[in-house]
């Protein structure tokens, strides 16, 4: 009798991060019943944290964040996909990617992850309250901080989401930064754009400081004194029936004073596998199945994932079960930001937003926030120079 291949998995404690995964799981083993592959699931800022390089050590599968792509490259603690995929996978693979989901990965010509999940912050909205309250959905700017002096929108505040947004803002003034991994904003675009952000962010609850995105959702869905939320990393759980109390409707976000709509941070997640991984082969047909077109599509999408083929995203069925959510929020996904990937970017990503949080918070020093950023970025470009 042929001994069973058990590959570990490691995901983050969503259902749209964990249920999809285990489902691709458990078809792949109906399939292959001499694979068995075993997910376990962190918490979503263990996911945002947690260095791949002691999980790769652990699991042979993990789902990562894309910033990780430098430091996987660095420590080569993941294997580079496209010396053992097909070519012509990859090339669907890159031919359908939602924005720059599929090249997010792709670090010093090595792809460490396929893109299973594509995510950008966009607006999301109670249509139900629009209409009771006689609310138009904002178009601008302008329109929004109108909307937040009644008291009706919410946003996530904690330091990561502010800082994503401080990118945003940024980037669709015309200013993104990180220009070729370097400091590339202007001190008065970083200034207006902190600005912009301490404005929107005191017409708004204390109670969003401490809010991801799921909490936004959570309190949008579930109440009825917020209506709208102008940017949080989309979640399509939320726009499918049963899910939540009430569904949300996603949408693009604001124009900013005729400089177009926002331009939003690329999120999204991959399926990696680790150099460690003694069954490679195995690894590599189940991260080829679950992101096939056809499973994204169907499979995937049922159960609580957020695909990252494109195809999923155009598909008719898919959007009549999360009432237009991939059609309605795709332009924003192909406009992303896409951010800096090099090795030592973490350590600037991880404590660059507790300095913005707290100018948005309590106010303060504009110039004295940019000037810790800067300080926080030179630590950062030094970690593995050399």
């Amino acid at each position: 009798m042929e001994a069973k291949t058990v590959l570990r998995g490691i995901t983050w404690n969503h259902s749209r991060g964990f249920v999809s995964v285990v489902a691709t799981a458990q078809r792949f083993s109906e399939i292959h019943p001499q694979v068995e592959i075993i997910w376990e699931k962190r918490s979503l800022q263990e996911f945002a944290d947690a260095p791949i390089q002691g999980l790769a050590e652990e699991y042979d599968l993990l789902v990562i964040d894309h910033p990780w792509a430098g430091y996987a490259a660095h420590s080569q603690a993941l294997l580079p996909l496209q010396t053992i995929m097909p070519a012509d996978f990859m090339r669907d693979q890159a031919a359908h990617s939602v924005g720059h989901s599929h090249a997010s990965y792709i670090f010093d010509g090595g792809q460490c992850a396929l893109a299973i999940d594509a995510a950008t912050p966009v607006a999301s909205y109670r249509a139900d309250l629009l209409e009771r309250h006689g609310l138009e959905q904002p178009r601008t700017w302008r329109d929004l901080l109108a909307l937040a002096r009644q008291g009706r929108v919410i946003m996530p505040g904690i330091p990561i989401d502010t800082l994503m947004n401080f990118y945003m803002l940024c980037a669709t003034q015309g200013e993104p930064p990180f220009v070729d991994d370097e400091w590339a904003v202007s001190d008065d675009m970083s200034l207006d754009a902190l600005e912009q952000l301490r404005e929107l962010a005191s017409l708004c609850p204390k109670s969003i400081f401490d809010w991801n995105p799921i909490a936004v959702y959570e309190a949008l869905s579930r109440r009825d004194d917020f209506v709208y939320c102008p940017f949080a990393y989309g979640y399509s759980n939320y726009a499918r029936a049963g899910y939540s109390d009430n569904a949300l409707t996603f949408d693009d976000m604001v124009d900013i004073d005729g400089r177009g709509r926002c331009q939003t941070t690329l999120g999204g997640t991959g399926l990696a596998i680790s150099s460690r991984c003694k069954n490679t082969e195995a690894a590599r047909d189940y991260a080829m199945f679950t992101a096939g077109g056809e499973i994204q599509r169907t499979l995937f999408f049922e159960n609580g994932g957020q695909p990252g083929h494109r195809s999923a995203w155009e598909d008719a069925e898919v959007n009549r079960r999360s009432n237009d959510y991939f059609r309605n929020t795709l332009p924003a996904l192909d406009r992303a930001y896409l951010r800096p990937r090099f090795p030592g970017y973490l350590h600037f990503q991880d404590h660059a937003g507790a300095p913005i949080r707290e100018y948005l918070m309590r106010g303060g020093s504009g110039p004295q926030v940019l000037a810790e950023l800067k300080r926080l970025f030179e630590e950062a470009k030094k970690l593995y120079a050399g």
